[in-house]
């Protein structure tokens, strides 16, 4: 549940930063000394990376799982092994 938290608050603090990012676009047009959005695409991309490392432990860990239904294993009344013919290729 906490990985879960945790990926939601990365999330927002992309949206976040990507506003801040827009506004300092639109305010610091033109000036040259103004460091602020290049410092926001830098706090961006480091949520960025850490959100990849997050899904990607999730992932690898199992503690994320998907539940698309192409991807379910097991299903009642589905066999999750091919059928015999189609092992030896007869028909």
């Amino acid at each position: 549940m906490f990985l879960k938290f945790l990926i939601v608050v990365l999330l927002l603090g992309l949206l976040a930063s990507l506003g801040t990012g827009f506004y300092f676009l639109m305010v610091d047009q033109g000036n040259t000394r103004k460091r602020r959005l290049f410092n926001s695409l830098g706090v961006r991309l480091s949520l960025a990376v850490a959100l990849m490392v997050v899904l990607v432990y999730g992932v690898s860990s199992g503690k994320l799982k998907s539940q698309a239904p192409w991807e379910r294993h097991g299903v009642a009344g589905e066999s999750t092994q091919p059928p015999a013919d189609a092992l030896t290729g007869d028909r």
